[in-house]
């Protein structure tokens, strides 16, 4: 199961911050906070600079040790940081963050500093040495895995820390609520995103083993 983060979670949530969840003990259930496939930030840092990215191409890829992976343009400042200091965090932000997160994804950060301009709130992650954004409600802290044959814009990462915001992520599950601010989004373009919707169970359909000849 996820432990909270011993008083400074409680504290916080007082505050009206996010209450943030500890995974190391079970961490190779990291992939389900990314399973619903939502809109994430990249925020890295290197050599004094600092960036923050919105991608919505990035997906679980591993399940032991957790392992992710995001496409970011070789081109981009984030890319640059990522490569050099072999690091990077990747947050789950909400629909009450998505004005902050079209801005972030519609300017450069060769032209701007994207955390002052925006006035981004951050705090220090637990194992790397990278901002980590508030204002989300799941964080993965990410260490880049070199891959000498990549002929794509691809990164591949392990995940050697992550939490998530208790109101809305618990015992390994989400269960967003009526706070429709405290979903996360899905981006579309143009500024339009769809946001996580309701839950629902069912139960699979009957397979008649007889008939099938396939195997999973």
């Amino acid at each position: 199961m996820f432990f909270p983060a011993s008083l400074e979670c409680s504290d916080r949530y007082r505050e009206g911050l996010p209450c943030k969840i500890s995974a190391n003990p079970s961490i190779w259930r990291a992939t389900r906070l990314l399973n619903h496939g939502p809109v994430t930030l990249i925020t890295s840092a290197h050599g004094g600079r600092t960036n923050v990215m919105a991608a919505s191409w990035a997906m679980p890829l591993d399940f032991v040790p957790p392992k992710v992976v995001v496409v970011i343009d070789a081109k981009t400042l984030t890319r640059q940081l990522a490569e050099a200091s072999g690091v990077f965090g990747l947050q789950l932000p909400t629909r009450g963050f998505a004005r902050h997160t079209l801005a972030v994804g519609s300017n450069a950060g060769v032209e701007i500093d994207k955390l002052a301009a925006l006035q981004l709130e951050t705090f220090a992650a637990q194992k790397i040495d990278v901002p980590m954004l508030e204002g989300c409600v799941a964080w993965f802290e990410c260490k880049v895995i070199p891959d000498d044959s990549q002929r794509h814009d691809l990164i591949l990462a392990e995940v050697v820390a992550c939490y998530a915001d208790s109101r809305v992520y618990s015992n390994n599950r989400w269960h967003f609520g009526d706070d429709h601010d405290m979903r996360t989004c899905h981006y579309v373009a143009g500024g339009t995103f769809f946001e996580t919707g309701d839950t629902f169970e069912v139960e699979a359909a009957p397979v008649d083993s007889g008939k099938s000849g396939f195997t999973s």
